[in-house]
């Protein structure tokens, strides 16, 4: 788990079925409220990759336009994102699904549960990298797709009540990646009732 880094070059090796359905079994076997299991996997090769990498490049743009960027850092933003996901033999978005998690009348509840589903969903996430990296396989988390939801559902032809919560690149990596250094413990531990 420790040398796992975010790979964002890969081989043009492919990745094989069977590789992607033991990355998923162990995705799944994270914790859930409730146990209700409320993450949803959209598994995208070639043409599929490719039609979401430039639906979300053009609502990238036109974001990135409406605030006021200039063209050519929008250009190379777009171009980055969009070669990252298109060089990746295989691409996994993660959804939540509410649909069978608690409701409640009143809002504190409600979004309560929304967050702990949304945890659920990146338990899961959690689960998936190590399991990449454990299997040699290099990945990258994306959160892009939480800007467009509804244009990943609609270009992507999913169920309504998929929520797009990641876009995980997976591929034989090309490079090591970057270690990006972690704060020390001392920065983000408190240690409470210590004797």
């Amino acid at each position: 788990m420790l040398p796992r880094r975010m790979i964002r070059q890969y081989t043009t090796q492919a990745v094989s079925p069977e590789v992607i359905e033991r990355i998923l079994s162990a995705a799944i076997t994270a914790p859930s409220p409730h146990n209700r299991q409320p993450w949803r996997f959209a598994v995208l090769r070639g043409p599929a990759r490719q039609r979401l990498a430039t639906a979300m490049g053009d609502k990238l743009w036109a974001d990135r336009l409406r605030d006021g960027d200039a063209a050519e850092v929008i250009a190379r933003d777009v171009a980055r994102s969009s070669q990252r996901i298109n060089s990746a033999p295989v691409a996994i978005l993660a959804c939540l699904s509410m649909s069978e998690m608690d409701i409640y009348p009143d809002a504190r509840r409600a979004a309560a549960e929304r967050w702990m589903a949304g945890q659920a969903v990146a338990c899961a996430v959690q689960n998936l990298l190590i399991t990449a990296a454990a299997t040699g396989l290099g990945a990258c988390w994306m959160c892009a797709p939480l800007f467009c939801p509804d244009l990943v559902v609609s270009t992507l032809g999913l169920p309504a009540d998929w929520e797009p919560q990641a876009l995980i690149t997976l591929g034989y990596p090309a490079d090591t990646g970057r270690d990006r250094g972690r704060k020390p413990l001392s920065d983000v531990v408190v240690v409470v009732d210590s004797e």
